[in-house]
């Protein structure tokens, strides 16, 4: 599916960018449903987390920038 049909379709738009050595950052319009597909959250900016340390998961908490 291209871009614009994404947008047509749902009446959103985000830009997802990969930060070097830290998180997925999601922002724009974005909508987040559970698996019940109910929205559960309609923020502008979000971070997810790509290293699998965060206790706040899908979300990015820095736990990527401790070291041991």
């Amino acid at each position: 599916m291209e871009r614009n049909e994404l947008d047509e379709n749902t009446g959103t738009s985000a830009i997802v960018e990969i930060i070097d050595n830290g998180p997925i950052k999601i922002s724009g319009e974005i909508m987040f449903w559970d698996l019940k597909r109910d929205i559960t959250d309609s923020p502008s900016e979000i971070y997810l987390c790509r290293c699998g340390k965060s206790s706040n998961k899908p979300y990015c908490d820095s736990s990527h920038k401790m070291r041991l």
